[in-house]
């Protein structure tokens, strides 16, 4: 099985510690796809109970093009097919020249990620939710998406009733967000990820996406939240 840790578009954490104590008394292999949750929660493959993690260095601040997948050796050895063929490097998995840049960089970038969690986990949490207060103090019908509490520290994903996000995302040109639309055959589509949790089409269409980091500032929520304040209220007066 292969699942994720933490979802890309709303941050909720999966149960995957849970999951994998299940697929190992049923001998199924369980494959964790951990680029949002690594550097960003606590995760250790052992007490997760996976059998191959997938992780990524831009996602902790470290040069994009660099990843990882950790395969366990023990208790159950696992074997992956090479994909392809030549030299021996990576134990005859993925031969050819290695990216020494970009593994230094991944290391060097998770081992910040852990020397600086205790300081920068709650403070990143706390961040995001002063930024989800004024929202939801200032703006009539936003709805939080995703678990309210089981979630990285960093994420924010919320729906603005009488808006679509791609309209309020258009009005704020000096914030970095996003929406969980997607284009595909010339038509704009709600986030698969919110429809199949069972979220209305019209919010849907309407969400939002905050992510906050390691760099970001209190100044900068307060600008942001006052700006998404305007821009919401400003596109409801011209409906």
């Amino acid at each position: 099985i292969s699942l994720m840790a933490a979802n890309n578009e709303i941050g909720t954490i999966h149960p995957f510690a849970e999951i994998g104590a299940i697929a190992k008394e049923r001998g199924v292999l369980f494959h964790c796809d951990a680029t949002q949750a690594v550097g960003k929660i606590a995760f250790d493959v052992q007490t997760a109970g996976v059998d191959l993690v997938s992780i990524t260095a831009h996602k902790m601040y470290g040069p994009k093009g660099a990843g990882a997948l950790y395969v366990r050796r023990r208790d159950p050895e696992v074997k992956i097919a090479p994909r392809s063929f030549g030299g021996g490097q990576e134990r005859g998995i993925r031969p050819g020249t290695l990216n020494v840049p970009g593994i230094v960089g991944l290391g060097a970038c998770a081992r910040y990620a852990r020397e600086d969690a205790a300081e920068e986990e709650p403070r990143i949490a706390a961040l995001r939710d002063r930024l989800q207060a004024r929202l939801f103090e200032n703006i009539d019908g936003i709805t939080l998406n995703g678990h309210p509490e089981l979630r990285v520290p960093g994420n924010l994903n919320v729906s603005i009733a009488g808006t679509d996000s791609d309209s309020l995302i258009m009005a704020l040109p000096e914030i970095a967000i996003s929406s969980g639309s997607a284009c595909a055959s010339g038509s704009v589509e709600p986030s698969k990820v919110l429809t199949v949790i069972g979220t209305p089409h019209a919010q849907a269409k309407s969400s939002i996406r905050f992510g906050v980091g390691r760099f970001n500032t209190a100044e900068e929520i307060e600008f942001a939240a006052e700006r998404v304040i305007a821009a919401a209220k400003s596109l409801r007066h011209r409906r």
